[in-house]
């Protein structure tokens, strides 16, 4: 399919119980607003996520639009999907910067996680999806997904939250209760609301109360005004992005590459609920969009952008228009590269106070954490056998606790990397040295890949995205206990 888009109908918007397919479009006006649609979804996660990781976020947008054309060509127009910043490498990230790396450092290490995804979609292009399932089975993904989450608490705990306690106290209570009073698209951007209500508190308390005295984010006391817009006047309307290129190091690059494991299982979760949605049969480019996301996200991080998966909310968005052009997404993607070129929008968001990226990440780094332990459950994952509970015991210890392993003065693994190694290399090895009757359990109780990973559910006419998902519940405006077909959509 090229750019050739078949006219829906007369134009207007879908009668209820149909809807509009990858191929064709509404009128432009219309095609306009529902891009700008998916502009609004995607947007809260993709300049968050980079703020808390210390790159550009004006550039990370700017990029995302890139990464989703590519991501579009790839699949040859089949998938429509937004692909903004992934939450999977943020506790990656946060190592690299533990351990005295920089933005280069960082860009570097993502662009290698970027090469091995695009590899893994070539291997699930020519060899299946079952190939990935054997190697990580449902016990092991849950256990990398949720050690990369919980790895993260210190970096909330003692960078963001001591910035400002009262304004992250405030602004966490919000998120909180946004994603559970709220009701329909609103609920789905609480992270995006939370951070409006934590920039006016802030302000309104800089007004009223006067400058901050509290640790800055290097760890510094010092007295400042929460926010302090100097940098967004100073900054020119129109203009690039400072690009930053990247560095390359094998111990940095190992702290992130385990995030490609959620990123599979992700990616997959995801076509699987744009296929039972659009009603067509993806299957044949699962391969094609897991190695689109790796290959977007290697061209985004040369220059210094985010890497990227594709996006949740905007399935949602999808879901509650029932319009699946493809057309709408060139839309969204060619507004997030204009917002990119215009650098005081950037300045503005990234002198988000510390305090209120506080409130938001424990929302966050939680979420993510928690969604290994749904994983788990959706999977049937039996912790009464030692096959899954000794060697996955292990590796979330060793991967929230940062234990390190020393080989020399040039080379170590640590947290991430060396957990999600432990959990899935002990885990075949327990499963080949069990005895017979415990694989036998594995298997009866869908731990084993033979039961089958569960990519995505459907009931009925509702649709929830891959319970494996990392972004399901780890980005902004998602929870994970709402099944989008029902009460986020449906009034």
């Amino acid at each position: 399919m090229a750019f050739g888009w078949k006219l829906y109908g007369d134009g207007k918007t879908p009668p209820l119980g149909e809807a509009v397919a990858p191929d064709e479009r509404l009128s432009w006006p219309r095609t306009a607003g529902i891009g700008a649609q998916h502009v609004v979804a995607m947007f809260g996660a993709t300049f968050v996520f980079p703020l808390i990781m210390g790159l550009d976020p004006n550039l990370a947008i700017m990029m995302s639009g890139v990464a989703t054309i590519i991501f579009l060509l790839i699949v040859k127009n089949r998938v429509p999907s937004y692909l903004g910043t992934s939450a999977a490498f943020v506790g990656g990230v946060a190592a690299i910067r533990a351990t005295g790396g920089d933005s280069s450092d960082v860009v570097g290490a993502l662009l290698v996680a970027g090469v091995v995804l695009a590899l893994v979609g070539l291997v699930i292009h020519f060899a299946g999806l079952g190939v990935i399932n054997k190697v990580l089975p449902p016990a092991v993904t849950g256990a990398v997904v949720m050690l990369i989450g919980f790895n993260l608490a210190p970096v909330a705990a003692g960078i963001y939250w001591p910035q400002d306690q009262w304004v992250a106290l405030a602004t966490m209570t919000f998120v909180i209760v946004a994603s559970l009073a709220l009701r329909g698209f609103l609920a789905r951007i609480s992270i995006l609301l939370g951070l409006v209500f934590g920039y006016l508190i802030s302000t309104l308390w800089d007004t009223l109360g006067g400058p901050i005295t509290s640790p800055d984010g290097t760890g510094e006391v010092s007295t400042r005004d929460r926010i302090d817009f100097s940098a967004v006047g100073a900054a020119d309307w129109f203009g690039l992005p400072e690009f930053t290129f990247p560095t390359f190091s094998l111990n940095y690059s190992l702290l992130v590459i385990p995030a490609v494991i959620a990123l599979v299982a992700e990616n997959a979760g995801h076509v699987k609920a744009v296929a039972e949605m659009t009603k067509r049969d993806l299957d044949p480019v699962m391969g094609r969009a897991i190695m689109g996301d790796g290959i977007a996200t290697v061209v985004a991080t040369s220059v210094g952008g985010s890497p990227t998966t594709t996006y949740a909310e905007n399935i949602g968005v999808m879901a509650a228009t029932r319009v699946y052009s493809t057309a709408a997404y060139y839309v969204a993607a060619l507004v997030a590269i204009a917002l990119g070129l215009i650098p005081k929008f950037g300045a503005l968001i990234s002198i988000v106070p510390g305090g209120v990226l506080g409130g938001i990440t424990v929302v966050l780094y939680g979420m993510i954490g928690l969604l290994g332990a749904k994983i788990w459950k959706e999977n049937r994952v039996d912790f009464a056998n030692p096959i899954n509970l000794v060697p996955l015991a292990a590796g979330i210890i060793i991967g929230i606790g940062n234990v390190t392993l020393t080989f020399s003065d040039e080379f170590s693994l640590t947290g991430i990397a060396l957990g999600s190694i432990v959990a899935v290399a002990a885990w075949h090895l327990a499963r080949v040295l069990a005895p017979a009757d415990m694989k036998a359990a594995l298997t009866r109780e869908g731990a084993h890949p033979a039961a089958g990973t569960t990519f995505g559910h459907v009931h009925g006419d509702e649709v929830s995205p891959d319970p494996s998902s990392v972004d399901q519940v780890g980005r902004p405006g998602v929870t994970g206990s709402r099944t989008p077909g029902k009460d986020m959509f449906h009034k």
